[in-house]
């Protein structure tokens, strides 16, 4: 049997972090089918923890520091 990841859809701002409820932006596919997500911090904080046990990690908190720049830019 062989087992087929689709890709993962990207995250939105309905998507939560499991820890603390802020807008996730990690989703953490587990070998057990199930998933995780996390806000960026959490995703830190956990990560040596997740990758043990993470068959596939999608990180989108590069759009962290794009979105801050805009913000700046604009307000110039």
């Amino acid at each position: 049997m062989t087992t087929v990841l689709t890709p993962a859809s990207p995250l939105t701002a309905a998507d939560r972090c499991d820890r603390c409820g802020a807008q996730a932006y990690l989703r953490v596919v587990l070998a057990s089918g199930g998933e995780l997500l996390f806000c960026a911090h959490h995703g830190r904080k956990f990560e040596p923890e997740l990758k043990k046990i993470a068959v596939e990690i999608q990180d989108e908190s590069g759009r962290l520091a794009t979105t801050a720049a805009s913000a700046t830019s604009e307000e110039r």
